[in-house]
């Protein structure tokens, strides 16, 4: 008898292998009959540690993603999506990608802080910042935090452009800031949404907006003149995909204006934890799954290469790219490019202040 960990996407909280840290193996006879002789165990609760960072911008120089920078609020996701490739990032804490990732959190309360102090050196530069990059801004801690909030009250004060990704309709909660920023064009929203059925989307992402609510929050945007996307991210075979058309036909009549897809990516220890996932929920399917998967990989459950890794190939890629694109062609979804304005910045003072022009 396998014993489902209720409540998150994980099914285990086993630590990295690739870094040698000691494993611990539950008794196989005692696992079957667990919940039998202890009842169903008590349920996992959420902490979060606050961590003073020393800086919270982040750049990269990948070649295959459209930024440079970026900015994590958060470290960890209480959302739980079993597919999140940011999974093995909690391994360099010596805490695992499984149950850990969703349970042992850490938030930045300074972040904005930092942020104005890097706006102010005379050698910033301003480019779009990328946030919801690695964790999600708006999962439910940020409701306690508010530190979402606090750095897009900086980049609006100094007139600073933000690309922002969310699986939360709690982004509506700084609807104020983001209608502002787009009146001046300086925010651009994605919300992913994986599919339409509420309880699938409560075995992925258990702690995630519901589909509905998710949609509802990209109709508020477009309404409030935020550029809005929507990002049908990630495609699982077999299990998502036949919500492909009807996501963009839903967004679609909502007025939002551009799209994407992604097939799901299994970095690392998110391979194992996504196989277990499939073993507990979808066993009879889990075969199939991994084959194609492992079809637009080149045989592997992960491609981690450059450009490769965000363009799968084979059969089953070109049959999820094309009913993707005729999909939007029936949506009416164009792939509207938003151009956000980087001319406008204000480098605030060292106090804190913004200079004056």
């Amino acid at each position: 008898m396998t014993v489902l960990v209720h409540g998150r996407g994980a099914q285990s909280g086993a630590v990295p292998a690739r870094f040698g840290l000691a494993q611990r193996e539950a008794d196989g006879d005692w696992l079957d009959a667990q919940e039998d002789i202890d009842g169903r165990g008590p349920k996992l609760r959420t902490t979060v540690t606050e961590e003073r960072a020393k800086t919270i911008v982040s750049f990269n120089q990948s070649p295959d993603i459209a930024f440079d920078r970026s900015i994590n609020a958060y470290r960890g996701c209480e959302h739980g999506c079993i597919y999140c490739f940011a999974r093995p990032t909690h391994a360099f804490h010596d805490l695992s990608p499984g149950l850990d990732f969703e349970t042992k959190l850490f938030a930045k309360p300074n972040a904005a802080e930092l942020l104005r102090a890097t706006f102010a050196n005379p050698r910033y530069k301003p480019a779009p910042i990328a946030m919801g990059t690695n964790t999600d801004p708006y999962q439910p801690i940020e409701a306690r935090y508010r530190i979402t909030r606090a750095v897009l009250e900086v980049c609006l004060e100094a007139r600073h452009p933000v690309t922002i990704t969310t699986k939360s309709a709690r982004v509506l909660d700084d609807l104020d800031l983001l209608a502002e920023m787009a009146r001046r064009r300086l925010v651009a929203v994605g919300i992913s949404v994986t599919s339409l059925d509420p309880r699938l989307s409560g075995l992925l992402e258990p702690r995630a907006s519901t589909p509905a609510k998710r949609l509802a929050a990209l109709g508020r945007l477009v309404e409030a003149g935020v550029p809005a996307h929507v990002s049908v991210a990630p495609v699982i075979p077999c299990i998502t995909d036949e919500f492909i058309e009807s996501i963009l036909d839903r967004a679609g009549g909502l007025g939002v204006g551009s799209a994407s897809w992604i097939m799901v990516r299994l970095p690392h220890e998110v391979a194992p934890l996504f196989r277990e996932w499939l073993a507990a929920h979808f066993p009879g399917r889990a075969g199939k799954v991994m084959s194609i998967v492992r079809s637009v990989r080149d045989g592997k459950d992960n491609d981690p290469g450059f450009f490769s890794r965000m363009k799968p190939q084979g059969v089953w890629a070109d049959l999820f790219r094309t009913r993707f694109r005729l999909a939007c062609k029936r949506a009416g979804i164009g792939q509207v490019k938003i151009v956000l304005d980087c001319g406008g910045f204000r480098r605030p003072s060292a106090n804190g202040q913004l200079r004056l022009l």
